[in-house]
């Protein structure tokens, strides 16, 4: 089969197609047909091995899929890695069905975002009716996800932070009240602006550096500010006289925790995939590539020059 490896760690030039035997299914897994991959910027930082969890080669990367059992069932998973490839090896117990009405695309970016997206605005923080809400990287597909889930919880002003023209129009498109520039120098200003002079109550942030303590300063009494990722790789430092002075929480999220435990998991994927089969969920994808273009699919998503869900076709 046809798969993208790589043997050394770095940038996008390490990927590399090669043909490798197709998996045997141990107990208890099926072989399952790729027909859609997801590509994550969390990819970029595995075939570099400086994410939260450390690799080992050879490593085929990727994350999640979509594709179908050799019994002809269409089925959604996410895996550890090896879904850059034409087929792979799941346990069983990690499938979970694809809904008719729901195509491969569609279902391929709502895994890891949809569940991403889910858990941060219910679990970690906690989101109640009418709290103003305001999601950087708000046009990626994590971002785009929590725009509509927030509103579907019922979320007061609802605010995009996004990097170009753009990308605020399609925000504002997918739900957003009003978007602001996610570079802007004024940003804490921005954002308080945004929600009618008032402090925000939850804050989905990705960025770090700048962006994260320009966003924990426009954070309300008693808000949230859920950080899941550190795109700018600059980690910040919080005072603890800080939070207590202000009422403020911040809380880490990694998806590797949500992936241990199946009671949560299942049902967070269920419940996106059926708010998409009821038309409740707009997938945006940016675009679906042959394998053979991993490495320049990496390099736009590392640059910031995609919008939505990148997705990969392994059968070309």
């Amino acid at each position: 089969m046809r798969a993208i490896q790589i043997t050394e760690f770095g940038g996008p030039e390490v990927l590399e197609l090669v043909d490798i035997p197709k998996p045997v299914a141990g107990p208890g897994e099926l072989l399952v047909r790729i027909s859609r991959t997801g590509v994550n910027f969390a990819d970029t930082h595995a075939t570099r091995d400086d994410y939260l969890a450390r690799q080992s080669l050879p490593l085929i990367p990727g994350a999640e899929l979509v594709g179908t059992t050799e019994d002809g069932r269409r089925v959604a998973a996410i895996v550890p890695d090896g879904a850059y490839a034409e087929y792979i090896c799941v346990p069983e117990s990690s499938l979970v069905p694809v809904p008719d009405e729901v195509d491969d695309e569609q279902a391929a970016g709502l895994l890891i975002q949809g569940l991403t997206a889910d858990a941060i605005l219910r679990i970690s923080a906690g989101i109640k009716p009418g709290e103003s809400v305001a999601v950087n990287a708000a046009a990626g597909g994590t971002g785009s996800l929590a725009l509509q889930i927030a509103r579907s919880i019922g979320a007061g002003r609802l605010i995009a932070m996004a990097s170009s023209p753009e990308k605020r129009e399609l925000t504002v498109e997918l739900g957003a009240d009003v978007a602001v520039d996610s570079r802007s120098g004024s940003l804490k200003e921005d954002l308080i602006a945004a929600n009618e002079g008032r402090l925000v109550d939850v804050i989905l942030e990705m960025a770090g550096g700048e962006a994260f303590e320009q966003c924990l300063s426009a954070l309300a009494p008693f808000g949230r500010l859920v950080t899941f990722g550190i795109a700018s790789s600059e980690e910040n430092r919080v005072r603890t006289g800080s939070l207590m002075r202000h009422s403020r929480a911040v809380i880490g999220f990694w998806i590797t925790h949500l992936l241990a435990r199946p009671d949560l998991v299942k049902p967070g994927l269920e419940r996106v995939l059926g708010a998409a089969a009821d038309g409740q969920l707009r997938t945006v994808t940016g675009g679906t590539y042959p394998l053979e273009e991993a490495a320049e699919v990496h390099r736009a998503l590392a640059a910031r020059r995609t919008i939505g869900k990148i997705l990969l076709d392994p059968s070309q």
